[in-house]
């Protein structure tokens, strides 16, 4: 072998060196850092029966826990527009009075990242009014914006309108 075949060895099984080292060194640089993946459709529309389990419990402040710190609630039987927690407690006291029982009719998943989901349609809710014990069952169209914040699902925006033609 010449010197000059040794010079180019060396040159070539340098650069497979320095081009394999700087392979794995990106690999494993970037490694864990891939978004995860999107929810199914099936995950986010089971946060509505976490919410409902929320209203089955009475207790207006483990139903707010639900919604975000910044949440908008555009609620069914109230034409406040609740932007906080204190309006969103303030109307759950109300509404959980009458024991609602929810029930979707009609939903429509739409994911839009590994972090967020609307979930909008049709449910019903079945009221007992509170001093007479009659029930009725109320039709509305619903929206909620879920994002995930801290690793939970939170609803940053409600909306919730009674069927116009019911």
């Amino acid at each position: 072998m010449t010197r000059r075949s040794m010079t180019k060895r060396a040159a070539i099984v340098t650069a497979t060196v320095i081009v394999a080292v700087g392979t794995v060194g990106t690999v494993a640089a970037t490694a864990g850092t891939e978004a995860p993946g999107k929810p199914a459709k099936k995950e986010i529309a089971g946060l509505f029966n976490g919410w409902n389990a929320a209203l089955r419990t009475g207790d207006a402040d483990t139903v707010a826990d639900r919604y975000a710190k910044d949440a908008v609630l555009l609620p069914t039987v109230s034409n406040k527009v609740r932007t906080d927690r204190a309006g969103i407690v303030d109307y759950f006291e109300h509404f959980l009075q009458n024991k609602p029982v929810g029930k979707k009719v009609h939903t429509i998943i739409n994911v839009l990242d590994s972090d967020s989901a609307i979930d909008t349609g049709v449910y019903e809710f079945t009221l007992t009014d509170p001093d007479t014990g009659a029930k009725h069952v109320v039709e509305a169209r619903y929206t909620y914006e879920y994002e995930k914040r801290g690793g939970q699902w939170k609803i940053v925006n409600h909306h919730s309108s009674a069927m116009p033609e019911g």
